[in-house]
């Protein structure tokens, strides 16, 4: 959430930002309740005292005898209906007002390029080179299916589409790789690993800024105030909501496996097949608080223990800088990473890093006090994907492929898998 002083400040500015964007929002309902909230707190502070006043009066009565009590206790009396009233229009107001406040995106950092759509993302980085292969390769439901390791059938059945089965070593590779994944980033990147809940209540998906705004993408219980993760940046962020961290206490890094849950209501007809696009889905998640200096440094560092599970891995991938009309509601910048598939002769995202300054610290609270002694400031959160291990899955299985129809394990994750070097 913005400070509505800043986009008061700079109208114009952020009206542009928002045409940026993609986003269809009129900032003049905004200018409009912001001034009936000024016009009516001050109307009402007006009334309060002339209200007191006349309370005043009437306690001094007994040295004014001129004074005409009933008709000022008749006027208190009035002034006190209208001062409720102007209360309950009030509350109407702030409300309105606080609801579009919690609809509007984040700013734009000034390295975030402007653009349409995911086509006018400019390519940061590159790395590894895609394997030339003496055969045809094959897409990985092509693969796991024969292997016996995925079933997506059944997955229906159990559940409905966009559900799969894992099964036996494809199961098995699924768990290497989120301790593989876990270890990397707690033992060489120095995160503290975290397990939270899975199921939220509706003001920490408010912090994050999925509600209410994407209300519809997420599953919720029915009896509960609590609804199922989209991601574990959800309640890592939210840790320390409603808190002052020291600054010496900075940066914090957090990771979590979870798995994640989405409805993917704006996806129909993408990716139906395969794993690629599930309505859950694993993942290990990375989160840093840290102070508005150090925040797009941090940006970077995220982004790189992203790719280096990546690389360890053996996966080409590429780290593309998402434009105006592509970023995410919340961040201010975000690299995606891309994974290549062999099956499409494409790069497909498979991590997403962002830095969200201080929008979603303000959501929920979450401040710092500087060491200089200074004013108490909101700090700044960013997230990244560490990464989405079924995506992770379907890249192993494709470009590790042979002819025959089986796959080689990759070697850093031959440990995790007790010495398994190919699944047939």
């Amino acid at each position: 959430m913005l400070d509505i002083k800043y986009i008061l400040a700079n109208k114009e500015e952020y009206a542009e930002m928002l045409r940026n964007r993609k986003h269809d929002f009129d900032l003049n309902r905004l200018v409009e309740l912001d001034e009936r909230r000024r016009s009516i707190i001050g109307r009402t502070e007006d009334l309060k005292a002339k209200r007191n006043e006349g309370s005043r009066k009437i306690g001094s009565a007994k040295n004014n005898p001129g004074l005409d009590v009933d008709s000022l206790k008749a006027e208190i009396k009035a002034m006190g209906e209208e001062i409720k009233a102007l209360d309950s229009e009030l509350a109407e107001v702030e409300s309105e007002l606080h609801t579009h406040l919690m609809t509007l995106p984040n700013t734009l950092s000034p390295t975030t390029p402007i653009g349409n759509d995911e086509n006018d993302n400019p390519v940061v980085r590159t790395w590894g080179e895609p394997r030339k292969f003496d055969f045809e390769p094959k897409a990985h439901w092509d693969i796991a299916e024969p292997l016996g390791i995925m079933d997506f059938e059944r997955g229906v059945m159990l559940a409905q589409s966009r559900f799969t089965v894992l099964k036996g070593l494809g199961a098995r590779m699924e768990r290497a790789l989120v301790n593989f994944m876990l270890d990397l980033h707690t033992k060489k990147h120095g995160y503290l690993e975290v397990e939270p809940p899975f199921m939220v209540r509706s003001a920490i998906l408010e912090g994050t800024g999925q509600l209410p705004k994407f209300a519809e993408d997420l599953y919720r219980l029915q009896n509960d105030d609590l609804w199922l993760i989209p991601t574990a940046e959800v309640p890592l962020t939210n840790l320390n909501r409603e808190s002052i961290l020291d600054e010496k206490d900075l940066p914090l890094y957090y990771t979590a496996y979870t798995p994640c849950f989405r409805r993917e209501a704006g996806s129909a007809g993408r990716d139906v097949r395969g794993l690629m696009r599930q309505h859950q889905f694993d993942k290990v998640e990375m989160v840093k608080i840290c102070t508005p200096e150090t925040s797009y440094d941090e940006l970077e560092k995220l982004t790189n223990n992203a790719g280096e599970v990546l690389e360890i891995l053996g996966l080409p991938y590429r780290v593309v800088n998402l434009c105006s009309g592509d970023i995410g509601f919340g961040s201010c910048k975000t690299y995606d990473l891309e994974v290549w598939l062999p099956s499409q002769n494409k790069y497909r995202e498979i991590s997403s890093c962002s830095n969200c300054e201080d929008f979603q610290a303000r959501r929920m609270s979450l401040r710092y006090r500087p060491s200089d002694g200074g004013k108490i400031r909101f700090a700044h959160t960013l997230n990244g994907s560490g990464i989405a291990v079924g995506r992770t899955l379907i890249a192993i299985i494709e470009n590790y492929q042979n002819e025959d129809g089986t796959f080689n394990v990759p070697e850093a994750l031959v440990p995790y898998m007790d010495g398994i070097t190919r699944i047939c």
